[in-house]
């Protein structure tokens, strides 16, 4: 591969390496970086556990995207079954054979983490629980969680239902990301439905102000659970906790795991998200310099004081060595890549930010003879 030295960044002085991170009694847990999705800490993150009332953020990220399509409707009023309305556990209680609107639903899931509003949802978009778990599936294969499987959109106990740690860091990653505004009513305090008041579950959300989110999670089986979020300036971190064996526990080290990754950690926007890095001559096209960036932002997390030890080239692809028209826009020319001291620490695809279509005949012949030299 041809490689490319990028822009200089701007040094900081180097400190010393950051402490270990906290032992916590979880059966697994994860602290990600949201921008650039990297694990800071992880214990057990790859096993395969219960994930109980996590599962609802699953379930909220599906009848989002059915919402994004266009599918269903924020204020379509949805019929309550009686297998909704007969669903044990935690409860919005609506009645059966009432109509509610997905909006309500959605905020009894999420808030009040109401079983049977998970399952109205469910059949409202798909037609059936079983069916709504299909999708479940479709949408955790396509994000990646290879280790997950759904077979009900609120958690209840079933020995078919299974997730781990990174899986659910991922899920959740997506959900803040692709619907930062739905993804706002985790933070509410309480919600009202038919004159019940309930408050929301979440105890990062009275112990730390920056904290805006987002489930917890409990049966018999998986233990105390908690996946929680945070914003301090501009970073943003995901911790779960799974299979703890009190409240305050899960709450103490999710507390303990964003206290960590904030304290020692920081990411910076090395390159934004469709803008130029540098441009690569190209040939016989309607114009000669291709400009060349990502199509998502370069982002690297790293201890914090350790700048100077990051480095980025750009990876050539062979193909493209001598570029010729046409090109269209978004085709992949290489890969840019960041290093971490010795450490490849991320690696993006580097696009065409333009289409190059073939020039015009004095176009092509110039640079026929330009090409000679």
């Amino acid at each position: 591969m041809l490689l490319y030295a990028f822009p200089s960044f701007t040094f900081a002085a180097s400190q010393p390496s950051i402490p270990a991170p906290p032992e916590l009694p979880a059966k697994g847990y994860l602290l990600m970086d949201f921008s650039s999705g990297k694990p800071l800490v992880e214990q057990n993150a790859d096993e395969r556990l219960e994930p109980a009332s996590l599962t609802k953020i699953v379930t909220a990220y599906v009848v989002f995207r059915e919402i994004a399509s266009g599918k269903i409707q924020l204020t379509d009023q949805v019929l309550v079954s009686e297998r909704a309305w007969r669903t044990g556990g935690s409860k919005m209680f609506i009645q059966v054979g009432s109509r509610v609107s997905v909006e309500d639903l959605l905020k009894g899931m999420m808030i009040q983490s109401g079983n049977d509003a998970a399952i109205a949802l469910a059949e409202h978009v798909a037609g059936s629980v079983e069916a709504f778990a299909n999708l479940m599936n479709d949408h955790a294969k396509r994000l990646g969680m290879t280790a997950s499987h759904y077979t009900n959109p609120n958690g209840l106990p079933d020995p078919e239902l299974y997730t781990t740690a990174r899986d659910m860091a991922r899920v959740t990653l997506a959900l803040i990301r692709e619907f930062p505004d739905y993804y706002a009513w985790y933070r509410n305090l309480d919600f009202t439905y038919n004159k019940i008041t309930q408050q929301n579950r979440n105890p990062l959300l009275k112990r730390d102000p920056t904290a805006d989110g987002v489930k917890t999670g409990h049966t018999k089986a998986a233990g105390y659970c908690l996946i929680g979020s945070a914003k301090r300036g501009d970073m943003r971190l995901i911790s779960v906790v799974m299979g703890s064996t009190t409240q305050k526990a899960r709450a103490d080290a999710s507390l303990a795991l964003l206290n960590y990754g904030f304290r020692f950690y920081e990411s910076y926007r090395l390159y934004p998200a469709n803008q130029p890095i540098m441009s690569f001559r190209t040939w016989y096209g309607n114009i000669a310099e291709l400009p060349v960036g990502s199509n998502a932002d370069v982002v690297a997390t790293i201890p914090r004081g350790l700048y100077d030890k990051l480095s980025a080239h750009l990876e050539k692809n062979p193909e493209f060595m001598t570029p010729l028209a046409p090109i269209a826009k978004g085709t992949q020319v290489g890969d840019i890549v960041v290093n971490f001291g010795d450490e490849e620490l991320v690696r993006m695809p580097l696009v065409a930010l333009e289409e190059v279509i073939e020039g015009n005949l004095l176009r092509k012949a110039v640079d026929t003879v330009l090409k000679q030299f």
